[in-house]
């Protein structure tokens, strides 16, 4: 039976202790091997925690699901010496923890284990298509429009709020609820989404990003909403919230290379554009490490 960690972790204590005791006086004693078994951690989530869009790909993935191997969780994983199970997969909704996305992907939470130790997701952006959707409707509106006025913000309105609080935030609950009961040991993590648009417009980016003046912060706003749904969820289920607003701001697709964290629509670097970058998925561990207190 495998021991609890804070039991073999006194068990270890105490065994250094007595063979340093035995060994007084005959030189110093080697040092005990590390014999605790690797952190249990399983990626859940979909195209941010996929990384989808970095090269390379991670030979062990289904190709529909584009996933990187240096996506967060790996890098997370390789930091903490975990032992990664990693089902993230690109255009995944929170039906895809419960459902197949693919034909011969597993559902999600099938990699959920009772002896599950770390679980790390995002998910919600692909519910309602929220995200590709709102950036659509927002840049076919910002091109009509030469990059002039808030199009988007007065054909919509509050229209993609309505979805996220409609539908997007009691499914997130949903699945944190049952990643709770499948994995009871678990610490769980929800990353928010790293922002895509700057607070307002800024010289320069329409080429990338054709989005009106003013529906430059109606996304932003839009993202932030999104982001408050899951930081709700994850506070009404026991969960940790990784906040991406703080460290990703200056990071978002209006920078320059180097800078950013999310390509843009238009002359990126990834092969899926508007997602995070190599730079991004570090970022995202970096914040996941540290919100969890494991780094």
């Amino acid at each position: 039976m495998r021991m609890p960690r804070s039991r073999r972790t006194v068990a270890a204590l105490a065994a250094v202790t007595g063979i340093a005791a035995l060994g007084l006086g005959a030189g110093p004693a080697a040092a005990a091997p590390d014999t605790r078994d690797p952190l249990r951690y399983v990626a859940l989530g979909d195209s941010y925690s996929a990384g989808s869009g970095v090269l390379p790909l991670d030979p062990g993935a289904p190709l529909l699901c584009a996933r990187t191997s240096l996506n967060y969780p790996h890098l997370l994983a390789a930091s903490l010496g975990a032992r990664l199970t990693d089902v993230t997969c690109g255009g995944a909704q929170t039906k895809h923890f419960t459902s197949s996305q693919y034909p011969g992907v597993a559902p999600q939470f099938d990699a959920l284990k009772s002896d599950t130790e770390l679980v790390t997701l995002t998910i919600g952006g692909n519910d309602n298509s929220t995200f590709i959707n709102a950036i659509l409707a927002c840049g076919s509106a910002g091109i009509l429009s030469g990059g002039k006025g808030s199009p988007c913000k007065d054909a919509n309105g509050d229209k993609f709020k309505d979805q996220i609080d409609a539908t997007t935030y009691p499914a997130i609950k949903n699945s944190l609820n049952q990643i709770k009961a499948k994995s009871p040991k678990a610490k769980v993590a929800i990353l928010g989404y790293p922002w895509i648009t700057p607070a307002k417009a800024v010289p320069g980016c329409f080429a990338k990003m054709p989005l009106a003046e003013g529906d430059v912060p109606y996304l932003r706003d839009l993202q932030a909403h999104l982001n408050g749904a899951a930081q709700r969820a994850a506070g009404e289920t026991g969960t940790t919230f990784v906040d991406m607003s703080a460290a990703s701001d200056a990071h978002d697709a209006c920078r320059p290379a180097g800078q950013r964290w999310i390509e843009p629509v238009l002359f990126g670097t990834n092969f899926v554009p508007v997602h995070p970058n190599a730079l991004g998925e570090a970022g995202m561990a970096k914040q996941t490490a540290a919100a969890l207190k494991l780094s």
